[in-house]
């Protein structure tokens, strides 16, 4: 094979590498409340699946935001008004791109309902 054809195929396999091998995303989530405690999940697209409860939902609520944890399309449902902050973090990947989210809701049902049901577990 020339050198004029052998460096793009090298650059699109050394591309397909860091792409995740399970699908469009590969994401650990973990909720850590104000007592410290941490509970924490994982997530995988395309095929579904993973140690989250709610994979299917989780993975559309994501595909409908692309991926934009900031753009998940939160539900209106009310919660208690208790003050028991949670931090939810992402990390891993979707389709390719790294994920590196952090943000902390007023209690575990909040982080639940704003974030599409994402971070429900």
């Amino acid at each position: 094979m020339p050198l004029t054809q052998l460096v793009p195929a090298v650059a699109s396999m050394l591309a397909l590498a860091g792409t995740p091998a399970h699908g469009a995303c590969d994401l650990t989530f973990s909720n850590q409340d104000s007592g410290g405690r941490v509970t924490t999940v994982t997530l995988r697209c395309e095929p579904d699946g993973g140690s989250h409860p709610h994979a299917a939902r989780a993975c559309a609520a994501l595909e409908a935001a692309d991926g934009d944890f900031d753009r998940l399309a939160g539900q209106d449902q009310p919660c208690p008004m208790i003050w028991q902050p949670v931090t939810a973090t992402a990390t891993g990947h979707w389709r390719g791109r790294p994920v590196q989210y952090s943000h902390t809701y007023p209690n575990r049902c909040e982080a639940a309902i704003r974030s599409a049901q994402v971070f429900d577990f």
